[in-house]
């Protein structure tokens, strides 16, 4: 029945995917009168806006009318799919400085939040950003002692343990939609989103002098002369005040240059190579340095200017945003030109963290500004700042995609983890490859092979949340449906890499690789059966096989179960898969440990329980996700496992040794139902076990007995 199924399947399902997939997308839910009740008095709501989907939301003190900012809910302005398909809907009030007044939890169809761990850990999550400012980076971290306030404009947030993947998306939902807001409604007219910037390019060197660096437009400078400054104090207080420029009009005031050092064209011309080895050891990934130089009387360096403190006279604005300098001591020798080598000339290079989101592709502004005073016990100061524009040229900088999303601190976040489940899968792959040397020894294979299990369970499953799941499919389905990108599944590393191995294994083994060797509930349900065993279940309650024709019949059911899920998936506006996905234990067992409420830990534990009795009866006959592999592993392009012309015609070790029971009497290989523990290719391989080699070896031969004979 599994072998004829897959077809008919396959062709309902994209049937009933092209007939959805263009259905429009759900939108916001809060109207007028939701709005009054969600802020009620003092607070008055005004009307939606016709052009962007936020509302006005004022205080009214005496007969004056205050603007307190913009509500409006996130999926109207950045609906990104969380691990369902579905965005989590925020409503958010933002005040008029970019301020987070309120935040909340409209709806969500996370998993993780449903019936795992509830909703309550994300409504705690997201009402951290209550007080918190857009123009603060905020950085997750799972780690709640960690949680607060830094020393600079940036803030850590405590995430939740075991849903990172999902808060990530949320954080990047909120903070799309409000800098959206802000943007159109607030003045952040050119404010970018900090998950979307563009990167130096570090391929990219040249040797060059200083005189071919200003010719390929690398080096901005300024002059200001005495008239010019004295021309912006015209008609302020501060304007005549400078003996200076009054004696001398045409001379010197500043001349002042920018040099942005990450670029290697830049910073390996301008510094030694020592300098530069020194400079790429301070500066992390995302972080910028910039050399600043003047000459003449006045110099970015006050007299009050303390190393490592934000310098006063110097800024650095990107987007309407102001970004923070922080000097860098970097001991070297700048080769600046011979002109620039005297007593008047100070130079200093500073630091941009990554945290900034500094987007080298887009203009900069950095202001020097100058001060005057007039008075002797209480003066009237007056400043003014003159700006100097940095735009980096094309060719030395990779512009933001759209693709260039926040998850990629995902994946750096979890270079460890990463690193671990890459050696892992590579030694799987070896492993599986060239498995003569395992199957060659019956006690080394049982020891490999469940110290592999105990890998997948512990680190895969427990520790890494790798486990896939149905899930992941149902949030495709409900992407593509709703038209949204499918770039929520970046947020979770271990998944992808995961996917991409399964993926590529399809065309190798089937789907054997991932239910056999990398699912941590396959893994347990495996590791428990051993146990069991171990303990002396099975000395009273003997293990039986599943009658043929009634494991034939129940290998088609994980397939009905597909089937309705998928069907549920692609139902607009349906909370029915939410539930519908529960049948799969794992998120019970493997992401929350069995820490929930008890009908999922009593389904989860019968799930565990049954393959006690009936080896993997979960995986073998319910199980969605496998369905779905068996479906892809059709891909399978080897038939990997040996076969002998006697197998099946007479000889039936392997088939009574399978407890998949995946192998035809007639000794043909069902790939679709092979979980790739590779018993069968150690009794191939073993003159011990193999029937036809024990007779070889005795010279005797097997009796040939028909189909029929043998399946009685």
């Amino acid at each position: 029945m599994a072998s004829t199924l897959w077809r008919p399947l396959a062709v309902w399902l994209l049937t009933l995917l092209a007939c959805l997939v263009f259905l429009p997308a759900r939108a916001g839910v809060m109207d007028g009168a939701s709005m009054k009740q969600a802020f009620p008095l003092p607070l008055v709501v005004g009307e939606k806006d016709k052009a962007l989907p936020v509302w006005p939301i004022y205080k009214q003190e005496a007969t004056e009318t205050i603007l307190v900012g913009y509500a409006f809910e996130s999926i109207d302005l950045a609906p990104l799919p969380g691990f369902s398909g579905v965005p989590v809907n925020l409503l958010v009030l933002l005040d008029a400085q970019g301020g987070f007044r309120d935040v909340r939890v409209l709806s969500q169809h996370e998993p993780v939040f449903l019936d795992g761990l509830g909703p309550e850990p994300l409504e705690k999550f997201v009402a951290q950003y209550k007080g918190l400012n857009l123009k603060q980076h905020v950085k997750i971290d799972s780690r709640a002692k960690s949680a607060g306030q830094d020393a600079s404009a940036n803030v850590i947030i405590d995430g939740v343990a075991k849903a990172t993947a999902s808060v990530r998306i949320v954080n990047q939902s909120l903070m799309s939609s409000a800098l959206a807001v802000a943007r159109a409604k607030m003045g952040f007219a050119e404010g970018r989103d900090p998950s979307l910037i563009g990167r130096i390019r570090e391929d990219v060197f040249e040797p060059l002098d200083f005189n071919a660096l200003q010719r390929a437009e690398l080096v901005t400078r300024q002059t200001l002369r005495n008239r010019d400054v004295e021309a912006a104090f015209a008609g302020s207080v501060g304007e005549g005040q400078d003996e200076e420029a009054r004696r001398n009009p045409g001379g010197l005031f500043t001349e002042w240059m920018v040099l942005h050092l990450n670029v290697p064209t830049v910073g390996r011309n301008i510094l030694t190579e020592k300098g530069w080895r020194y400079l790429k050891t301070w500066i992390e990934p995302g972080d910028h340095a910039f050399l600043v130089a003047t000459r003449g009387r006045y110099s970015f360096v006050g007299e009050d200017y303390q190393g490592g403190a934000v310098p006063t006279r110097l800024t650095l604005s990107q987007g309407g945003l102001p970004i923070e300098l922080r000097d860098l001591d970097v001991d070297d020798k700048i080769r600046l030109p011979e002109d620039w080598r005297g007593a008047d000339v100070h130079w200093k290079v500073f630091k941009v963290i990554s945290q900034a989101s500094l987007d080298p592709t887009q203009p900069m502004k950095f202001a020097l500004s100058v001060t005057r005073e007039k008075g002797l016990i209480l003066p009237e100061k007056v400043r003014k700042e003159f700006e100097m524009e940095i735009q980096l040229p094309e060719d030395y900088a990779i512009p933001s995609g759209n693709e260039q999303q926040s998850w990629k601190t995902s994946w750096t976040g979890r270079k460890l983890d990463l690193s671990v489940l890459a050696v892992g899968l590579a030694l799987l792959t070896v492993m599986l490859a060239r498995p003569a040397w395992l199957v060659r020894d019956e006690r080394r294979m049982r020891w490999v092979r469940n110290a592999y299990l105990l890998y997948t369970l512990g680190f895969i499953g427990w520790f890494a949340q790798g486990q896939l799941s149905i899930v992941n499919l149902t949030g495709i389905l409900q992407a593509i449906v709703n038209g949204r990108s499918l770039g929520f599944l970046l947020y979770d590393p271990m998944t992808v890499l995961l996917w991409g191995y399964a993926a590529l294994t399809f065309f190798v083994w089937g789907r054997g690789t991932f239910c056999g060797w990398l699912c941590p509930f396959g893994a347990l349900q495996d590791l428990i059966s051993q146990l069991a065993g171990y303990l002396g279940v099975y000395k009273k309650w003997k293990r039986r096989a599943v009658p043929r024709v009634w494991d034939r019949r129940l290998k088609g059911v994980k397939y009905v179960v597909l089937a309705v899920i998928v069907a549920l998936a692609l139902i607009p506006g349906s909370n029915l898969v939410d539930s519908a996905v529960e049948v799969e234990p794992f998120k019970t067992a493997i992401t929350l440990a069995f820490v929930r409420s008890w009908p999922f830990v009593v389904w989860a534990v019968a799930m565990v329980l049954l393959s006690v009795f009936v080896y993997k009866g979960y995986c073998r006959y319910l199980c969605p996700l496998g369905a779905t592999m068996a479906i892809l592993g059709r891909a399978r392009l080897l038939r990997w496992i040996p076969r002998r012309v006697e197998c099946g015609q007479p000889c039936q070790t392997c088939r009574h040794r399978c407890a998949y029971q995946a192998i035809e009497p007639q000794g043909q290989i069902d790939y679709n139902e092979c979980f790739q523990c590779m018993d069968c290719v150690a009794i191939h391989d073993s003159d011990t076990r193999c029937a036809p080699l024990i007779s070889a070896r005795k010279g005797q031969t097997i009796p040939i007995r028909t189909i029929k004979e043998q399946v009685a």
